[in-house]
């Protein structure tokens, strides 16, 4: 992964961190995990987990209709030639690891 991929991935954890948390209706906790960028930059899926992991699903709906406003904040808080169409998915990874954690820490 180059640099600018490096630097364009960070910016965009960070908007959509940003963007999610003002947007968002406090009633769970969304944290943006992580960013994959796909077809050289013009498309990006935003890895989010959410708590309590019964609001996961009403959370992702929520973000997958707010895509057009954060693009519209990726525009106006970014300075990207071209910016990436976006998705947010559940960050699957993440919590596979915290339930490693878990079960490791009660042995």
């Amino acid at each position: 992964m180059s640099l600018k991929d490096q630097k364009i991935e960070e910016r965009l954890k960070h908007l959509a961190a940003e963007f999610l948390l003002r947007e968002s209706n406090r009633q769970s906790l969304v944290t943006v995990t992580g960013i994959e960028l796909y077809e050289r930059r013009s498309k990006a899926r935003i890895l989010i987990t959410v708590f309590p992991e019964e609001k996961q699903e009403a959370a992702l709906e929520f973000a997958r209709r707010k895509r057009s406003e954060f693009r519209d904040f990726i525009k106006e808080h970014a300075r990207m030639q071209r910016l990436p169409s976006v998705d947010f998915a559940i960050d699957f990874g993440e919590k596979n690891r915290q339930r490693i954690d878990e079960i490791s820490n009660t042995q």
